[in-house]
């Protein structure tokens, strides 16, 4: 049996090539950048102005006083998508601009409407009065200045937010490269399990596959259910294993069927194949009986996760996890600390996935409650936590107010830490 440490760096160690497929980037919500995205455009495409109000050139308010005053002729009105264009502008003159509008030359500056004052009045708008210096650059938007044609918008490895979206749209960018969605092979496992509503109290509801199959809604896999296998099923197990090895599946999971019992055939069956890189047992609690393998010159790898429903969810989180974001070129998760409520103790060589409850004090200072009913079987605790705290190898005891390891229940869920 390996440490958790060492276990990852065997993960990390076998990446398989994940290609890279060119999508409408309309639809990019939740894929993985394949290459910088650089912006086509300059943006804004033109000076406008931030306010509603009057254009004019600076320079001919750079000797106006209190008692110097003049007035500036009012040309047209211009509004956002209107062809600003003007033939020929003297001094002293203005032109109205709307939120948006294109500001063209000479014009420089915009003075907002709340501070113009009409000749000879507001109900007869012919002139503005100015009676003193205006500076120029006054709430414009200048071309570029926000960005220029071919700098970058968003690096390789880059999760794709409704963010991007907007600045794809505004830019221009109409086709990017992601990387394809892994294909998910997933297998429960036992002669227990069913999907009916009523069931026997010997039998027990299948609900490892439903919720790894809801967390591929939020993007990174396509889940395929491989079904059911039975106690019995370990020569079927077999045959599936060397179909999918042929196939357009990147990773394989299994649920149960992993550990030392009489029916956990998955160990002995993964073990006929050539294998690269090959783990089984890890000293943490819950999902010490975890089974990772690559096979040999192949771009496929398995995990076989434990049946317990949150030993199957802790192992699915800080193992295939971590793999998807290494396989798709994403940044490792930054963890954040938090401090414990009250102190916890555990096995000193064991790591220890404990669901937690996060809260805030009143000055901003995060703290972390282990939950009561942290058992493999026990899903009330998972579904009142928030977050997941790791409580590393090497010590035991943990005091009231140490710094914990804090991760959100979906490492998908990481990018709000950069």
């Amino acid at each position: 049996m390996i440490n958790y440490k060492k276990a990852k760096k065997i993960l990390l160690k076998s990446n398989i090539k994940i290609k890279v497929e060119n999508i409408n980037s309309l639809k990019s919500l939740n894929r993985i950048c394949a290459k910088n995205i650089y912006s086509q455009f300059n943006y804004p495409a033109g000076n406008n102005t931030a306010f509603d109000g009057y254009a004019v050139n600076s320079k001919d308010t750079i000797n106006l006083k209190e008692n110097n005053l003049k007035k500036f002729k009012i040309l047209k009105t211009i509004v956002a998508g209107d062809n600003p264009k003007i033939k020929k502008v003297k001094n002293f003159q203005t032109i109205e601009v709307m939120t948006g509008a294109l500001v063209p030359k000479p014009f420089n500056t915009v003075i907002p409407i709340e501070k113009i004052k009409f000749y000879p009045s507001t109900n007869d708008k012919k002139y503005i009065l100015i009676n003193k210096k205006i500076k120029k650059n006054e709430h414009i938007r200048y071309f570029g200045s926000d960005y220029k044609k071919r700098e970058l918008v968003i690096r390789k490895g880059t999760l794709i937010q409704s963010s991007h979206i907007l600045a794809f749209k505004s830019l221009g960018i109409e086709k990017i490269d992601v990387k394809v969605k892994p294909n998910i092979l997933f297998f429960s496992t036992g002669n227990e399990l069913s999907n009916k509503k009523k069931i026997d109290a010997w039998q027990v509801r299948n609900s490892n596959s439903y919720y790894i199959k809801s967390l591929s809604n939020s993007f990174l896999f396509n889940f395929i259910d491989g079904g059911v296998l039975k106690d019995n099923d370990s020569n079927r197990f077999e045959k599936i294993i060397n179909k999918n090895i042929k196939s357009k599946i990147d990773i394989i999971i299994t649920s149960g069927a992993v550990s030392a019992g009489k029916f956990d055939f998955v160990p002995s069956v993964i073990k006929k194949f050539k294998l690269s890189k090959f783990f089984k047992g890890v000293a943490i609690r819950p999902g010490k009986p975890i089974l990772f393998a690559k096979f040999k010159n192949k771009e496929k790898v398995f995990f076989g996760l434990p049946g317990n429903p949150i030993s199957s969810a802790a192992c699915f989180r800080f193992f295939v996890c971590p793999y998807l974001l290494a396989i798709l070129g994403l940044k490792e998760e930054k963890p954040f600390n938090a401090r414990l409520k009250d102190g916890f103790k555990k096995k000193k060589n064991f790591t220890r996935f404990l669901k937690g409850r996060l809260t805030s004090t009143i000055n901003g200072n995060l703290k972390i409650e282990i939950l009561q009913g942290q058992e493999s079987f026990r899903i009330k605790s998972f579904v009142k936590s928030n977050v997941w705290g790791v409580f590393k190898a090497g010590k035991s005891e943990f005091k009231k107010n140490s710094l914990i390891e804090c991760h959100l229940p979906s490492v998908f869920n990481k990018n709000i830490f950069y």
